[in-house]
């Protein structure tokens, strides 16, 4: 005896016993046929594939997994310290370089183009030459250099205060040269005025000429600070190329391209670039004159 065919439904009920439902009627020629949606290969399965893709590459070429998935960390070491070395010289630059350029652009005395000329002179020698005239100074054998080691108790070159020193030498000329241009602009009848009125030079010097002459002198701080902060050939005669130390964000620049890190050399001379470009920025709207105000 047959037994007839039971399909079991869903909910557990065969359909022999529905019997107010009626069977389907299957012609013997005809097939179910399933028709399927093709389908994606799934997130999962395409993560595995990606990473036995990577690892099979990384053994072919020999180098370590971990290297080609993790990305290159970046040293910001050389920034920072790029940043300390330009703010402290251009403190000194402003200190040093306004007395220098107020003294050239107020005062006559002997051997004034002489020292005029000795300022304007690193503008014009290679930075190799200023690096080498600073190891001579500055070197332990030097009277300078045997005074700082007694004082500091370690020698001057090759350190970060030797880059300090040499980011001094590179934007002190244009500073002070420009200061001067600034300073002989104010208007020198404010000042005869005061002096009239009993006000030393000093006094005359702080509450006249420095306020009239501040927009110039903030923009070139400005320019001397970025210059500081991109200086490389006389950092590396007097400081070196020591990471962790003396490296500098132009001389960490120069060992990513000698060492064939173009990802790190990237990434730093954009950090470079935008930087420059900012405090170019800065110069242009400190040095605008400010728009006076018109009188009907």
């Amino acid at each position: 005896m047959i037994q007839p065919n039971t399909a079991f439904h869903p909910n557990g009920a065969s359909e022999a016993g529905r019997r107010n439902t009626p069977e389907p009627i299957m012609l013997p020629t005809t097939r179910a046929v399933q028709i399927q949606k093709p389908s994606a290969l799934p997130l999962g399965g395409s993560l595995m594939l990606s990473f036995s893709v990577a690892k099979a590459t990384a053994a072919i070429i020999g180098v370590p997994y971990s290297r080609m998935s993790a990305p290159p960390l970046i040293d910001w070491f050389p920034l920072w310290l790029s940043l300390r070395v330009a703010s402290l010289a251009t403190l000194c630059v402003l200190t040093l370089g306004t007395a220098i350029a107020y003294l050239l652009s107020h005062k006559n005395f002997r051997g004034k183009e002489a020292l005029d000329s000795l300022i304007a002179l690193p503008l014009v020698l290679p930075p190799t030459v200023l690096g080498y005239y600073l190891l001579v100074l500055l070197g332990r054998s030097s009277g300078l250099g045997h005074l700082y080691e007694v004082l500091f108790g370690q020698p001057l070159v090759f350190t970060w205060q030797a880059a300090v020193v040499a980011a001094f030498l590179h934007s002190a000329p244009i500073y002070i040269k420009s200061a001067r241009t600034v300073l002989e602009s104010v208007d020198y009848r404010y000042e005869w005025a005061a002096n009239s009125l009993g006000a030393s030079e000093w006094r005359t010097f702080w509450r006249i000429t420095l306020p009239l002459a501040w927009r110039g002198l903030s923009s070139l701080a400005s320019l001397c600070f970025a210059r500081s902060l991109g200086d490389f050939g006389v950092t590396m005669m007097v400081a070196g190329n020591i990471p962790g130390q003396t490296q500098t964000l132009s001389v960490a620049i120069f060992d990513a391209v000698e060492s064939g890190n173009g990802h790190m050399a990237r990434i730093l001379v954009l950090v470079m670039s935008i930087a420059a470009l900012l405090l170019l920025w800065i110069a242009a709207r400190l040095s605008r004159q400010p728009a006076r105000a018109s009188h009907h």
